[in-house]
């Protein structure tokens, strides 16, 4: 049994290190939740979005986001001329982990913070985009794509790789919940409904092809990241693409590959397997004292921060 267990953490490791490495380019996370015992924060143990976010799948989802994200003209353009992701992807990666995981399990104090940390880094963000019209990161309907597209690419991508699909009822739970996220940022419209959300998504006005998508999105294919890490990581994007509507994937420029939903369905699992559920999902347990579930996490708990 020893050398079986020695075998499997041989295999885990390497897997372990590489997906950690690629979000610890920032600021951690939750690093001092235990100072707000009891504290259920913004959604709370018993939430859609502490079981979805907590999952494997969400890698994909991060993915898939940023590539549907380029198809709006101005939000685009805003990324193109005022983001840091070309010199700095992994930080930028790290940085909305961070924001998704201290909105999602962070006590109410890491949630407010965390919001104010982006809407602080969006007031310098506005222009001019390629067809003419103005842009600022600060505006509702601007804020509303991001956020829900981001919505809609956890859910997406947790249905077709998660470890069960979510009945009709809590995906559309998960909506709404994550719509208390984008009223503290200010975001409008934020749809209720998965099938609103879809909707809205396909059928918005603002998704046109420029060339700064084009840009995004061919950096997006092939990023600068390690031998190691960039073979997972185009295992992602390429089952990220199988989750995007045909007409978006058109707009887009991308295709997936004839067995890139199978292929990506296991390396999730793989994925699922080696890292376990999310370890902020179980910092976050352990705040409120809710019951830990058996075998679900497999991380340690994320280290305490420095104390005062």
């Amino acid at each position: 049994m020893s050398k079986l267990s020695d075998l499997s953490r041989n295999l885990r490791d390497p897997v372990v290190s590489a997906m950690t490495g690629l979000f610890s380019h920032g600021p951690t996370p939750l690093a001092n939740t235990l100072d707000y015992p009891g504290d259920p924060g913004l959604l709370g143990p018993d939430s859609v979005s502490w079981r979805v976010l907590g999952d494997a799948s969400v890698f994909v989802g991060g993915i898939r986001a940023l590539v549907v994200q380029a198809a709006h003209a101005e939000v685009v353009a805003g990324v193109e001329e005022h983001s840091t992701y070309r010199t700095d992807p992994l930080g930028r990666l790290s940085r909305t982990s961070v924001y998704v995981t201290e909105t999602t399990y962070g006590a109410m104090p890491e949630v407010e913070s965390a919001v104010a940390v982006v809407r602080q880094a969006h007031r310098p963000v506005h222009g001019t985009s390629e067809r003419n019209l103005p842009y600022s990161a600060g505006r509702p309907e601007m804020a509303a794509w991001v956020h829900n597209v981001l919505t809609d690419s956890f859910l997406a991508t947790y249905q077709a790789f998660g470890p069960e699909r979510l009945s009709t009822a809590d995906a559309d739970r998960f909506v709404a919940e994550q719509t208390r996220i984008g009223e503290l940022l200010g975001a409008d419209p934020l749809p209720e409904t998965a099938a609103e959300l879809t909707d809205w998504i396909t059928n918005h006005p603002d998704r046109v092809a420029t060339k700064a998508q084009a840009s995004a999105v061919a950096f997006l294919r092939n990023p600068p990241l390690s031998p190691p890490i960039k073979i997972g990581y185009r295992l992602l994007f390429q089952a990220a693409l199988t989750t995007i509507p045909s007409d978006l994937q058109t707009q887009l420029g991308v295709e997936p590959g004839k067995r890139a939903r199978s292929i990506g369905k296991n390396a999730t699992a793989a994925l699922r397997w080696a890292l376990g559920a999310s370890p902020d999902w179980h910092v976050a347990l352990v705040r409120v004292g809710a019951p830990i579930p058996e075998g679900l996490f497999r991380q340690p708990l994320p280290s305490p921060g420095p104390t005062e």
